[in-house]
């Protein structure tokens, strides 16, 4: 066999049953021979995206897979690559390679020598008998350590070559796992226990561990509230009582109280990357830690305890430790605290329920938003948001449930990343129903990818805020959007949807919404494609709190 089937044999060893492609690779060919299904999108970047949808939710337990043309398609899929990069996100990328006679020769773009800096690891393949090392490397990488997007750069003249029979090693690497020392669990609980008001602040390391469990098990067994980041939101029930709610850079009242008040502030599964799609750590608190790559500890925070491992074993040595020190019943009045937060909550939503229940028309943001919280199966459903004003409207409002029930995401913000990301999770999770929520202006990045979900038959719903306009600066550009029309847009998006093979529904009318998005459980569950077309007003309040 040559190069480019004995990869395919090996993503077939580990299980991997579709690829995500554009526009042209010879893993595509060999992957259908070999039962692995191509998928093609019509961007490079919205393959990627979709890659990256399905790891997002997988746990590190299956992988998303792009393959990509040499050049251009690998010059197109950074964008992509970028994202899943900033947001830690383990994915494959397979991008064909030019001849290894041409490498480094302007301008030929190679992605060993471009791509360093954009991904967590990237090889190239110069010899057929590298390739079970490389992919062994790729798959290592990809399960083990911070998680990040690998590269497999496919030379193309090599990788047409015949892998030699004593070269045909692929092993397949295990996970290996991380647990802080006893004496830092100690500590930390010690400083845990000792707090006036600490915090649990649990980012998405949480879920890829699968350590929701815990994570609940330490808020009740300790008393403390729970703040969810925006990568982190589906890692405890914003039904708890505990719950304190999530945040991008807008939040919930009762978050911003607690992280400005707090003395103690354990992160969990978190990198503590400062950004503006985050809350802030206030200074002069006990900060403790918990990340499962090292170079996090006192990046951009100054960490008083480090725990570094795997977030699952971390918290059950931390539970371990608490029971040992105040026994199995635990310490601390949940019912005090449950009632605190639910005041401060209930003054938060006294100044947002105007909004949220709004009759104006067109539709208000926070209604619609309202509407998709109260009419969706929450426990059975994925939804997340788009870049911009959809994301700081939603983060704070929608009620996550179960683990991934809500995709947060946006260390770096790409337009129209919520298209791919839906048909991503919903390849992960075909049983779920998958809304995003996005702009107009989203829409022009990945609109065309509603004719893949509709091609591939991989049913997805997208809410479109259909407001001629960019709500994110709804006071930028005066003077250019008057004189010339600078961030106006417009379009019949349900039409438009119909003519790529999908469901088109319009919404005017406030009594319109909740029917539409009852419809499109409908649709989705009989294998249609739906694209809700909002008229809705440029709302430029956030539920703020930086």
């Amino acid at each position: 066999m040559n190069g480019i089937e004995y990869i395919v044999q090996i993503l077939k060893q580990e299980g991997v049953e579709w690829i995500a492609c554009f526009p042209s690779n010879p893993l595509i060919e060999a992957a259908a021979k070999a039962g692995i299904r191509p998928i093609t999108f019509r961007h490079e970047r919205g393959a990627v995206m979709a890659a990256d949808g399905f790891s997002r939710t997988s746990n590190r337990n299956q992988f998303g897979v792009v393959a990509v043309q040499a050049q251009a398609g690998a010059e197109n899929a950074m964008g992509g690559i970028a994202q899943a990069f900033a947001d830690r996100i383990p994915i494959l990328a397979l991008p064909g390679g030019i001849r290894l006679s041409q490498m480094g020769v302007r301008p030929n773009l190679s992605a060993v020598h471009n791509y360093q800096g954009w991904v967590k690891q990237v090889e190239a393949i110069y010899s057929p008998t590298q390739v079970g090392n490389v992919m062994r490397r790729a798959f290592h990488a990809l399960r083990n350590g911070s998680p990040g997007p690998v590269v497999v750069e496919m030379t193309s003249d090599v990788c047409a070559q015949d892998i030699p029979a004593d070269a045909q090693n692929y092993h397949s690497p295990k996970l290996t796992l991380q647990v802080p020392t006893n004496g830092d669990i100690q500590d930390a609980v010690k400083a845990l226990l000792e707090a006036k008001k600490p915090v649990l602040w649990a980012g998405r390391g949480v879920l890829f561990a699968d350590a929701t469990a815990e994570l609940k098990e330490l808020a009740e067994l300790t008393s403390i509230p729970v703040f969810c980041t925006m990568p982190g939101k589906s890692a405890f029930d914003e039904r708890h009582p505990l719950s304190l709610g999530a945040g991008s850079g807008a939040t919930t009242l009762p978050a911003r109280q607690w992280l400005q008040e707090c003395d103690v502030l354990l992160a969990l599964g978190s990198s503590l990357t400062r950004t503006s799609y985050g809350q802030p750590i206030a200074p002069g608190k006990t900060l403790i830690q918990n990340t499962n790559s090292p170079d996090d500890i006192n990046k951009d925070e100054a960490v008083d305890i480090g725990l570094v491992g795997d977030t699952k074993l971390t918290l059950q040595a931390i539970l371990d430790e608490v029971k040992a020190q105040v026994g199995e019943q635990g310490r601390g009045d949940s019912a005090q605290v449950a009632a605190e937060i639910a005041t401060v909550r209930k003054q938060w939503l006294e100044e947002w329920t105007p909004l949220l229940t709004s009759d104006e028309e067109p539709l208000n943001t926070y209604r619609v938003i309202h509407e998709i919280n109260e009419t969706l199966d929450r426990e059975n459903s994925i939804v997340t948001h788009d870049a911009g004003a959809p994301r700081d409207s939603i983060v704070p409002f929608y009620t996550a449930t179960t683990p991934h029930s809500y995709i947060g995401w946006g260390k770096t913000t790409h337009l129209g990343f919520g298209i791919p990301l839906m048909i991503g999770a919903k390849l992960a999770h075909p049983d779920k129903f998958c809304l995003n929520l996005m702009g107009d202006g989203a829409f022009g990045m990945s609109g065309l990818d509603i004719e893949t979900a509709s091609r591939t038959e991989v049913p997805i719903t997208t809410v479109l805020l259909n407001n001629g306009g960019m709500a994110t600066y709804p006071g930028g550009f005066p003077t250019a959007r008057e004189r010339y029309g600078v961030s106006y847009m417009q379009g019949n998006y349900a039409q438009i949807a119909e003519g790529m093979g999908a469901e088109g529904i319009t919404v005017t009318k406030v009594a319109e919404m909740a029917p539409a998005l009852q419809k499109a459980q409908q649709w989705n569950a009989d294998g249609k494609t739906v694209l809700i077309d909002v008229h809705s007003n440029m709302e430029g309040r956030r539920s703020r709190f930086r």
